[in-house]
This record gives structure tokens, sequence and C-alpha cells, in this order.
């Protein structure tokens, strides 16, 4: 079967893919337009799979609320500037709500929900082969809230870093303050009681060493790790941390005052601990002349 000028557009159109690969998808497939994006699928499959090498550490996080369900979600992509193109955004946007709409706990769940696109791991891999990136949806969670609950949801940076707060009694001007809080203060917990007894008996084993080092005895210096512990909680925990909008009082306090109390916290910054792409322009443009 002939493949026309208007059958090439069309499948362009469709699929967002190269003329030229959109003409010979359709010359492999007779013609048959279904068929043709199926070849082209299966190309887009192909060519994450070359991706999967490279580093994705940048990207967006984003948060969807509905009604007493809200999700908080992170994606990758290789470069900033892919995360300002609104057809990435539209991705995440497809993602979160396709997640917030769904019963989905786990990646595996999440991954196979359908969508415009099949699933969200079929949207996926055609926005890799469209726009030419390594993509990757790194993690979400799903939280919820009860009737005397509100969330604070906050966005930094365009989203290079989402915080999903629930509060109780509080309203939700004060749950967004909390979120905000978070974004700036980076907490690692919500309460001293959450921090892990390894991560606090190594802290104490360091400020035990640092007060000998400036000269205490053993004992004097065992009464100063208790002092110095409560410090480190009003770093790490979010209850506990100064209140930036007066640090006279802690965030609990500030929550306390407005008859309420911090429920949870989730606190999403785009590649935090991953490897981060280390930009080498001359090497790149050399590896698109020769087409890799």
């Amino acid at each position: 079967m002939e493949v026309t000028a208007s059958m090439v557009k069309e499948l362009r159109e469709i699929s967002g893919a190269g003329m030229m690969d959109c003409k010979k998808a359709l010359s492999e497939a007779n013609g048959n337009m279904d068929e043709a994006i199926n070849y082209l699928r299966e190309k887009g499959i192909a060519k994450s799979v070359k991706k999967e090498a490279r580093i994705a550490a940048e990207g967006l996080a984003n948060i969807y609320v509905k009604e007493n369900k809200a999700v908080i979600v992170e994606v990758n992509s290789e470069t900033d500037f892919v995360s300002k193109n609104e057809e990435f955004k539209g991705m995440i946007d497809t993602i979160g709500n396709t997640i917030l709409n769904s019963d989905a706990k786990t990646m595996d769940e999440a991954n196979s929900l359908a969508c415009e696109d099949g699933t969200i791991k079929d949207l996926i891999i055609n926005k890799v082969a469209k726009i030419g990136e390594k993509l990757s949806f790194r993690r979400f969670q799903v939280v919820e809230k009860q009737a005397d609950e509100e969330f604070g949801a906050y966005i930094h940076l365009g989203g290079k870093i989402a915080v999903l707060t629930v509060v109780k009694g509080a309203n939700a001007e004060v749950a967004k303050d909390v979120a905000m809080q978070a974004a700036a203060m980076k907490p690692l917990y919500v309460f001293p009681a959450e921090v892990p007894g390894d991560v606090l008996d190594n802290e104490r084993d360091i400020l035990k060493e640092q007060a000998i080092n400036e000269g205490k005895p053993a004992d004097i210096a065992e009464k100063m790790v208790e002092g110095r512990i409560k410090k480190f909680y009003k770093e790490i925990c979010l209850n506990e941390q100064p209140f930036i909008k007066d640090g006279d009082i802690s965030v609990g306090d500030y929550v306390k005052n407005n008859h309420g109390e911090i429920v949870s916290m989730v606190r999403y910054e785009v590649g935090e601990g991953m490897e981060k792409r280390n930009d080498n322009f001359a090497e790149e443009v050399m590896n698109q002349v020769k087409g890799e």
C-alpha cells in the first residue's frame, strides 16, 4: 500500500514521532495505522532501554488533592530544560491524577494503571521516544486525612520541592504554613520519637567526642550531650524547629496555638540522594553528531 503524505502527517500528530520514523512505520505496517503506532511504541521501548544508563536527576514534584485524599509524586528528566516543557508537565499531571483516582499503593500498581496512553508505564515509554531524554517516574505517596484534618500543600521553586502536610484541628492556612516551613528548613522527621535509634546513637557518640575534645570530663560530657541532643532535634524534627515566621516559638507551639497538632509530613526534593548529571557540552554535541 502506498504511504501518502497525509498518512505520515496523521501518524505524526498521533504519536509525536519524527517524519521519517512515521514513514518507515507505515511502510512496515503496509499502511495500517494501528500497526504503525505499535511499531513506533516498540521503537520507543528500544530507545528508552538505550537511555537507561543515563542520569535523570532533574524533573519536577507535584501534589494532587481530591477531597480527603492526596498524592505527591516525583518524575525525573535528564535536564532542567525538559522539566520546564509543557508536555513533561502534562505527563506528570496525568500520572498524579491517575493515581489519585485509583487504589494504587505500590510503584508496580501505579505503573500498571490505565491512562490515555495505555498504562502509566506506556505513557513514560512514549514520552521518552518523543522527548528524547531518559524520563523516570521515581516515587509517589498517597496520603489520606480525616474530616477534622487539613492538607497543607506547598510547591517551591516551580516544583523542585514539594511538601504535603496533614494538620489536625487547625485550618488550611496553618497547614500550609507548616508545609512552607518544611520546604525551607528541610526537616527529616516530624517528631523526636521518629528518629531511628541508630541515628540517635551515632549523634550522641559524635557529641560526646566533641565535648571530650573540648576538655570536658566524661561525666560532664554525658550531661552536655543530652542538652545538645535537644538542639539536634530542633534541626531535624519539624515539630521542634523554630517557626520561621516567629523564631520565639516552635512549629509545634504555633500549631498548638491555633488549636491543632501536626499529623504527618511528606517532603520531596527532586533528585535528592541521586547522582547528579555532569554536563560536558562539547562531548554532548559530538555525541549528537555521531548519532549517539
